[in-house]
């Protein structure tokens, strides 16, 4: 009895990891869509009311070392090309890392950010994180150009 129970035991460990592994390019592309539709509407916004942006990377934003008007178009140009790159997970890791600056950037450029704020930066960087290190997974651009290149 006690031996049947451990073989079964040892088979779920073998069968868990498995299904598991089997989730990873659902996992990834779901991922990358959430991290993809949050900065890129982030970017959408800014590029509609860009005189509101500018006002905003002048008097609220302080990114160091940055003009205003430069850290406004830079940030505003990673919102909305690097997200792409994500979905489709061309150049992923790139893109990944890029909004992770545009993240950090967002973070301690301003003065006061509200605590459910800062969790949900500290959410997106960790998925991106994530991203980064893991790569884009098998339902990619990336994961498609590699098999082309490399012969079996």
């Amino acid at each position: 009895m006690t031996t049947s129970w451990l073989h079964n035991g040892f088979k779920l460990a073998q069968v868990l990891p498995n299904a598991l592994d089997s989730l990873r390019p659902p996992a990834a592309l779901a991922a990358r869509f959430y991290m993809a539709q949050v900065f890129f509407l982030a970017g959408l916004t800014k590029i509609r009311d860009w005189e509101t942006t500018l006002l905003l990377f002048t008097e609220e934003y302080k990114v160091p070392l940055l003009p205003p008007g430069v850290a406004a178009l830079m940030g505003t140009a990673g919102e909305l090309v690097l997200p792409v790159l994500l979905l489709f997970g061309l150049a992923g890791r790139f893109a990944a890392l890029g909004l992770s600056v545009v993240n950090v950037v967002a973070v301690i450029s301003l003065s006061e950010i509200a605590p459910a704020a800062l969790q949900q930066h500290i959410t997106w960087g960790v998925l991106l994180a994530a991203l980064a290190i893991y790569g884009m997974g098998k339902w990619s651009v990336d994961s498609a150009w590699v098999k082309l290149r490399i012969p079996h």
